[in-house]
């Protein structure tokens, strides 16, 4: 069944364009990365309020994922666009 993951990111009023055109060059790798079933980025109303909703096989694979992105450089340089640290839930799905 696999995870969500979901990040909230506020964005710098300034840097929103930044962030957009960073994911958009960004979640093409992110989409063939293993364990990756698919990311979609949000932007909010309020104009720099961004949710990613990310589906992964496993909560293993993500961190996985995330320590990549760290070690190529990319996390520090979106976190660098943000007014604060963004925020990462988990949530497993339930049978319904």
């Amino acid at each position: 069944m696999g995870i969500l993951v979901h990040l909230e990111a506020n964005a710098k009023p300034e840097c929103v364009s930044e962030m957009s055109e960073s994911l958009a060059t960004l979640f093409p790798e992110t989409r063939v990365y293993d364990g990756c079933i698919d990311i979609t980025a949000y932007l909010n109303d309020d104009g720099h309020t961004f949710i990613f909703t990310e589906h992964w096989e496993t909560k293993e694979q993500y961190e996985k994922y995330l320590a990549w992105r760290q070690e190529t450089g990319v996390l520090d340089k979106l976190v660098s666009l943000l007014q604060e640290p963004p925020t990462i839930r988990y949530f497993e799905a339930v049978k319904a």
